[in-house]
């Protein structure tokens, strides 16, 4: 599976794409609202830092306005690509940007047959919300389930994003199901290096060496 960070904080991109892990990165109007500049600089430096699909947004609620701003988005970089909400006017939308060749990144999709209708449009990725239907009590990682069946069809060349990710088994279950991609958030990237006994070997680890090289000397 690969690995996507959900965020347009550059600091934390080039940090984590400084591990060699990261395959892309996603965005989103609330994401770009928490960093400060003009979004396609934002956009053009993370294309610079990863070597990937990174996904930009549009702001719009019409086709034809979604297409537009589709148009200008993927025309910044050669890795952008361009996010549409789930619903009529953007699967229409994304039937037309897919006879362009811009690649769409449908977003907010909650159900496999949300994920069934983007694919038919032609949509290069689908991203189930995974935690967003947990908050409400549902199982978010059962819906990912299916909509990651649904794409396994030979008929459909899209990738599943898992998004919306609280946490680190978020990620490992949508591993074992075979989700193509993460995108999590840099909180999240954090917390899979640590655990405890990872930090007690180091110190124990450094303890011995120091000591040694204290008796050595």
């Amino acid at each position: 599976m690969k690995l996507f960070v959900d965020t347009a904080d550059l600091n934390d991109i080039e940090t984590i794409a400084g591990w060699g892990v990261l395959k892309g990165v996603t965005t989103n109007p609330t994401l770009l609202s928490r960093v400060e500049g003009d979004p396609d600089d934002i956009y053009r430096r993370v294309c610079e830092l990863v070597d990937g699909p990174v996904s930009a947004e549009v702001v719009a609620d019409a086709r034809g306005d979604m297409v537009k701003q589709a148009t200008r988005l993927a025309g910044i970089h050669p890795n952008i690509v361009v996010k549409l909400p789930m619903g009529a006017e953007g699967i229409s939308a994304t039937a037309t940007l897919a006879e362009k060749d811009i690649r769409v990144n449908m977003t907010l999709v909650f159900t496999a047959p949300q994920a069934l209708l983007a694919a038919s449009a032609g949509a290069a990725f689908v991203s189930p919300f995974v935690g967003r239907f947990d908050d409400i009590g549902e199982h978010g990682l059962e819906a990912l389930h299916e909509v990651v069946d649904v794409m396994n069809s030979p008929h459909f060349n899209t990738e599943v994003i898992t998004a919306s990710v609280r946490s680190p088994v978020h990620v490992i279950e949508a591993a074992r199901m075979g989700a193509d991609i993460a995108t999590i958030p840099p909180k999240v990237f954090y917390q899979m290096l640590q655990h405890p006994l990872t930090a007690r070997g180091i110190e124990q680890f450094t303890a011995d060496a120091e000591a040694r090289a204290a008796h050595q000397g």
